[in-house]
């Protein structure tokens, strides 16, 4: 992750999935998230976007603010669970702006519905 960031400025979580039209974190992402906060952790003046993304089905309004609530599901667990300050992180919602696959296939789509760690 520290790899990615500093190569790319950001890191795709795919391992923090999302069922469609859904914001709620599943059990699956617990390790994820706690990889980012190990990361925020070892880094302590890192600041941090999280960016939320849907697929690209659905109303264009509705799938930014959908896409924000899974940015913030992402950041409570970060404060709440794991002891971050939430003045280092960011969070937004871009809907479908920035697929990083198709939005014709289901496996494509299911890609697109994720969250992203992009340095400040």
């Amino acid at each position: 992750m520290k790899t990615k960031l500093a190569a790319d400025g950001r890191a795709v979580f795919h391992n923090i999935p999302f069922d469609f039209d859904r914001a709620e974190l599943k059990p699956e992402s617990k390790s994820q998230i706690a990889e980012m906060a190990a990361l925020l952790k070892s880094n302590p003046t890192l600041k941090i976007f999280i960016i939320g993304h849907t697929d690209g089905k659905g109303e264009f309004e509705y799938n930014i603010k959908l896409s924000g609530k899974r940015a913030t599901a992402v950041t409570i667990v970060l404060t709440k669970d794991h002891g971050i300050s939430a003045a280092r992180i960011i969070t937004r919602g871009l809907g479908p702006f920035a697929p990083v696959a198709t939005n014709r296939t289901e496996d494509g789509r299911e890609k697109n519905r994720r969250v992203e760690l992009v340095e400040q």
